[in-house]
């Protein structure tokens, strides 16, 4: 299968450009998101069979002062893709996230459940979203959720970083969702991809890594598998105010994608251990 990435440095970039080392992945210099035409134009030169989108706007206390710009690379830049992809006739699969729901409740959120993003980054990246369906190609939207990983920013690595320097630290508790490794998602897309290049049919599914917990059992475990004696103490989303509302449920359903292709929820403890494992030899 030939693979066309857009994405180079990201936590699912770097994974994916790990597991099919013969992709052609593309950097910012190669396909600036802030030009949809030339990420269009990248498609529309390819011969590989599928395109795989692993890059974005992630700043999500930056998108509330900067819309318009999230807005381009998570909303105008995937729709402009999707359309050459189409065009093309090849696969197009897209990685979104948790934050198009309201995170109100405390069930798992199905795919075809209601989507009322709380923020500016989630906006954004619905709209992302909406654009790539409207191009009408063979198309697969994977909602995500807490991508972790020993690349890029991320929770675990500043739970570390914090945890080596600190003996306690506060941390929210009424946030839940599903902590996902990036390896994780990059397979998942590999597996996905290679079946819709064989006509399976995509559409918008979940994928998170199971069990659902909180940010603060999270730093916990992540203490514990680095042997770091720093103390987690939980506080409420209310005592850390930021920019950006933060949904307090992001659990996701993912069976209608087990289902589909095969794929179970990751176990994000087994991630965990390969993370700190890498960083922490």
């Amino acid at each position: 299968m030939r693979l066309l990435v857009f994405g180079k440095t990201g936590q699912v970039a770097r994974a994916l450009g790990r597991l099919a080392p013969d992709a052609t992945c593309l950097g910012r210099d190669a396909a600036d998101l802030t030009n949809p035409a030339a990420c269009a134009a990248a498609i529309a030169a390819t011969d590989a069979d599928a395109v795989i989108n692993a890059a974005a706007w992630t700043a999500v206390d930056r998108a509330e002062a900067e819309e318009a710009a999230a807005t381009l690379v998570n909303g105008d830049a995937p729709s402009a893709m999707a359309r050459a992809a189409a065009a093309r006739g090849i696969p197009f699969l897209h990685l979104s996230t948790d934050y198009v729901f309201d995170g109100a409740g405390d069930q798992p959120f199905a795919p075809d459940h209601p989507t009322a993003p709380q923020n500016a980054y989630g906006r954004s990246k619905l709209a992302g979203e909406l654009g790539v369906r409207a191009a009408g190609g063979s198309h697969l939207i994977l909602r995500t959720s807490w991508v972790v990983s020993a690349d890029g920013a991320n929770f675990v690595k500043t739970m570390l970083r914090l945890g080596a320097e600190r003996e306690r630290l506060t941390v929210v508790a009424d946030q839940i969702g599903g902590p996902t490794p990036a390896d994780a998602i990059a397979r998942a897309l590999l597996t996905a991809a290679r079946a819709m290049t064989q006509g399976a049919p995509g559409g918008t599914h979940h994928f998170s890594g199971a069990p659902d917990t909180s940010w603060a059992d999270f730093a916990r475990a992540i203490m514990a598998e680095a042997g770091l004696p720093c103390r987690i103490d939980d506080i409420p989303t209310r005592d850390y105010p930021t920019p950006a509302k933060r949904p307090l449920n992001s659990r996701l359903d993912c069976r209608a994608f087990t289902a589909a292709f095969g794929i179970l929820r990751p176990d994000w403890r087994e991630g965990l251990k390969a993370i700190v494992k890498e960083l922490r030899p």
